[in-house]
């Protein structure tokens, strides 16, 4: 059996948004393939991920919050330069919410753990973070947060006094950074459009939204029953209502949605209403 293309993959998530009668019915008038099976979509996983090599920071969170160990492997190839989530992979610290215990570290990683200079060490997590002066000082500080206790420690230090810009953004752009952590740091709509420039959202529907492309976009989702099943249905309610008004039964638009899906440029709701339109 071939493996779906990217596009193909695309209007199969967008597919399953539908009545499955409807579903049926576009894929015979339309030619396009079943959709792909969950041993198909694991073998993606196991294979390198071409979809991957700049994985947005939000998602690679959602699927961390699995807190399973063959997936935060995999996750670690595709997070090269975030030192704070490959250490805390490292020592297994949990990611799914209310988890308090290590999970176990899959057999590939031991060993690995990215190193914090000694002279962070010296200054102690908030001392380390306080003598932030450039960019790459931030990244290195940030990286030493680790648990749900350090997250507590770095907010309230700020609260107390307002660490160095440097040092908040790179904690701002941790896709494991708290909310309310977060929300200290800024919540202006500038802050945040910086944030979703660097792959942090605040939900799956906040991803749907975002610049795309919307194939890229629409290619994370169709694995998301896989990677980040917990997180899936917001996604899928915030494109539903879209899809059934542009889309619905009607297979001219749901040719025309697989014809435009390889090249347009916009976003997924772009694509979705342009395709409507169009047909």
């Amino acid at each position: 059996m071939r493996e779906n293309t990217r596009a193909e993959r695309a209007v199969g998530f967008l597919l399953g948004l539908v009545d499955e009668e409807i579903a049926v019915r576009v894929r015979a008038r339309t030619g396009l393939p079943e959709p792909e099976s969950p041993a198909q979509a694991r073998g993606r996983v196991t294979r390198a991920w071409t979809w991957a090599r700049d994985l947005e920071a939000s998602v690679a969170l959602w699927i961390l919050e699995n807190d399973d160990r063959q997936l935060n492997a995999v996750v670690w190839r595709h997070i090269p330069t975030d030192s704070g989530l490959r250490r805390a992979i490292a020592r297994g610290v949990p990611f799914a919410p209310g988890r308090v215990d290590p999970i176990p570290v899959d057999a590939t990683l031991p060993g690995q753990e990215p190193e914090v200079p000694e002279a962070y060490v010296r200054h102690g997590l908030v001392g380390a973070l306080r003598e932030v002066g450039t960019w790459s000082e931030g990244r290195t500080a940030a990286s030493m947060v680790l648990t749900r206790a350090d997250w507590e420690t770095v907010g309230a230090a700020d609260r107390e006094h307002p660490l160095p810009g440097y040092a908040r953004w790179a904690l701002s752009v941790r896709p494991d950074c708290p909310p309310a952590v977060r929300a200290g740091f800024g919540t202006h709509a500038k802050f945040t459009h910086r944030l979703r420039r660097a792959g942090v959202f605040e939900s799956p529907a906040d991803y749907v939204a975002s610049d795309g492309p919307a194939l890229r976009v629409l290619e994370v989702l169709s694995m998301g029953q896989l990677l980040f099943p917990a997180r899936l249905k917001e996604a899928e309610d915030a494109l539903r209502p879209l899809v059934r008004e542009h889309l619905g039964d009607r297979e001219d638009a749901w040719a025309v949605l697989a014809q435009l899906a390889e090249t347009f440029h916009g976003n997924t709701p772009e694509l979705i209403v342009t395709a409507g339109a169009i047909a």
